[in-house]
């Protein structure tokens, strides 16, 4: 795809920006910010229209909240005003961000996803003498290390519109790396590792890779290779995008199981990831909603989780 241009008034129309709307409240009607954005929704409509047509639109402060999902991490909350203007952006830009991915990745792409990605491993895995042993990698703080100037650079390698440049500068500016939460950062994330899925696969020749926002898993017939290719990518991501890895246990036999995307992957079979199996369990104990309880069933039918789900509703009756 070529370098875009003449894109800026395309973002800036009404329609797309009703577009952006509808799209970012979706299942969200009732938060508190979107309440407050309706009860003067034309105003606040015709103001994000005005500041992106005259250049004066800037990235409102952030709020910060920590979570406890696995890891403790600070989530960076926007007011809605801002989360209407990414979705306009990603109405625009998103055919672009798709052109540069490689078929590894699964996040933040439509028609992918863990699901998909989880399906994909297994299949590779069913090559049993080609994935003996798996490199599991996993980027140092990921996110907060992104460095803003590359990034910005990398954009301008397939973007060309100054005005859309501009807007998109000072949102990735507006916080040192990519603020967790953000709707675009999903997407900025992806792109800024886009160029290393390439170099893996065009340059390096890797058969068997697969890649989930930061995490990593190659799968080789030969552990020393894994070992030399570890030291090739620490090289790359720091030469190229100022980033390093996590420590690595170093390859390991597949047979013992690969933690990815929610599962634990084996030659044969799929099973749950523990901490997502006992969050299942508390939730069953604890009578949580029907909504909530059928999330934890829309995982566990993509694995082989059919003792799993007798066991738990065994123990509740």
């Amino acid at each position: 795809m070529k370098r875009l241009g003449n894109i800026y008034d395309q973002l800036c129309s009404i329609d797309n920006l009703l577009l952006a709307d509808s799209i970012a409240r979706k299942g969200k009607s009732k938060q508190t910010g979107i309440i407050e954005f309706d009860k003067n929704y034309d105003q606040n409509i015709a103001d994000i229209y005005r500041e992106l047509a005259t250049n004066t639109y800037q990235t409102s402060p952030y709020r910060h909240r920590t979570i406890y999902e696995r890891k403790e991490r600070e989530i960076s909350i926007l007011p809605y005003r801002d989360r209407v203007v990414q979705h306009a952006i990603m109405n625009i830009l998103e055919p672009m961000f798709v052109s540069v991915f490689t078929r590894d990745t699964y996040s933040c792409i439509k028609g992918r996803g863990v699901h998909l990605a989880s399906k994909v491993l297994q299949k590779y895995m069913s090559d049993t003498e080609g994935t003996m042993y798996c490199l599991k990698l996993d980027i140092k703080k990921f996110y907060p290390n992104v460095d803003n100037g590359i990034l910005k650079s990398m954009l301008r390698k397939k973007i060309k519109d100054r005005e859309m440049l501009q807007l998109l500068d000072g949102i990735v500016d507006s916080a040192p790396g990519l603020p967790i939460g953000n709707y675009l950062s999903q997407y900025l994330s992806n792109f800024y590792l886009s160029y290393f899925d390439h170099w893996i696969k065009e340059e390096c020749k890797v058969k068997y890779y697969l890649r989930y926002a930061d995490d990593i898993v190659i799968l080789h017939q030969d552990k020393n290779y894994l070992q030399g290719l570890f030291d090739r990518i620490q090289r790359y991501l720091y030469d190229n995008l100022k980033l390093s890895l996590k420590p690595n246990r170093g390859p390991f036999p597949t047979s013992t199981g690969i933690d990815f995307g929610g599962y634990v992957h084996y030659p044969t079979h799929v099973l749950m990831r523990k901490t997502i199996k006992q969050a299942f369990a508390r939730a069953i104990k604890a009578n949580k909603p029907k909504e909530s309880i059928a999330s934890y069933l829309g995982w566990a039918k993509h694995c082989n989780s059919k003792n799993l789900i007798k066991k738990l509703i065994h123990e509740k009756l």
